[in-house]
């Protein structure tokens, strides 16, 4: 899985903290102190691996992965309500957030300290929101039930609505770029095909319903080969779905509690979950089996971030 030393997951949740693990060992190797009134809504390393931004209520927070400090280097100024998402361009140049203030916003991490550079208005409070490959483009979700796909450069932008009246929790796309998925709080996971033309901005095809859970779906994320789909759930299931005809290809258990988050190591073989029960894991998705728990937060793991490189990609 690349350099052990560099194989970082990220956790955060309801116990206000923020660790830092050891993929390979399950050694916690820093806690940093997120917000007293907050649980960590999301979290993302910068595409250098240096620092690590993570979002909550009414606060982003901006981390040194390489000094011994645990309190944020950046703090960004006025926002408001609950901030439910984040996420990186590939060159580091800019980030995005999704909140429950109706927005998504554009900051520019190049300026210091940095700013808020766009805004895009969802009319609704938005639960998610993904960039493309082509970095350009960034699918959201809100809670009336609207996907949108926004065109960052050209402010154009797509809306459609899967299903009257439930709340879109997670979108994603493959990081192939052929499909968009978005899952809601009905445990439906809707798929659409995206196709791009002469720099044109990507159309949306309708193409799977998924049935995927009997409850509410938390995240969905495709598998950096996009062969895969993963959907976490309240059902206490992470079902795993092949992207060639979306039938279910596994279902991993962790039984009465939430599966908050989940990520993909980068050669698709491996998952860690994160879960109600204040635990961590590894599994092997082979063999549906859990081989390592990341033990120490007291309250419920609501986010986590793991990213590693496939050697000689």
């Amino acid at each position: 899985m690349g350099d052990q030393q560099q194989l970082i997951l990220a956790t955060g949740g309801y116990d206000h903290t923020i660790k830092v693990w050891q993929a390979h060992t399950g050694n916690c190797i820093k806690t940093m102190r997120f917000v007293e009134t907050s649980q960590v809504n999301a979290l993302d390393r910068t595409p250098d691996k240096t620092r690590l931004a993570a979002c909550g209520y009414q606060c982003i927070r901006l981390y040194d992965l390489e000094s011994n400090c645990t309190a944020p280097v950046i703090n960004f100024d006025g926002v408001q309500k609950n901030v439910t998402r984040l996420g990186f361009q590939e060159d580091g140049n800019w980030m995005f957030t999704a909140g429950e203030d109706h927005h998504v916003r554009i900051w520019d991490m190049i300026a210091a300290p940095p700013h808020c550079s766009r805004v895009f208005d969802c009319e609704a409070p938005v639960n998610a929101a993904c960039l493309h490959p082509n970095q350009v483009e960034i699918a959201m979700g809100s809670q009336n039930g609207s996907v949108f796909l926004w065109d960052v450069k050209s402010e154009r932008h797509e809306r459609i609505v899967p299903e009257v009246d439930a709340s879109i929790q997670d979108v994603a796309i493959s990081p192939d770029g052929r499909y968009l998925a978005a899952a809601n709080n009905k445990g439906n996971c809707y798929i659409w095909s995206l196709t791009s033309q002469d720099q044109k901005m990507s159309t949306l095809r309708p193409t799977k319903k998924i049935p995927a859970h009997s409850r509410y779906i938390l995240r969905c994320k495709f598998s950096p080969d996009s062969r895969l789909l993963l959907t976490t759930s309240g059902d206490g299931t992470v079902g795993i779905w092949k992207t060639d005809d979306f039938t279910k290809w596994r279902e991993l258990c962790i039984e009465n509690y939430w599966v908050w988050d989940a990520a993909f190591s980068a050669d698709s073989k491996w998952l860690f979950t994160a879960s109600s029960d204040g635990i961590a894991r590894l599994w092997k998705l082979q063999t549906k089996s859990p081989i390592r728990d990341y033990t120490g937060h007291t309250k419920a793991i609501t986010a986590l971030s793991f990213k590693d490189e496939i050697v000689g990609k």
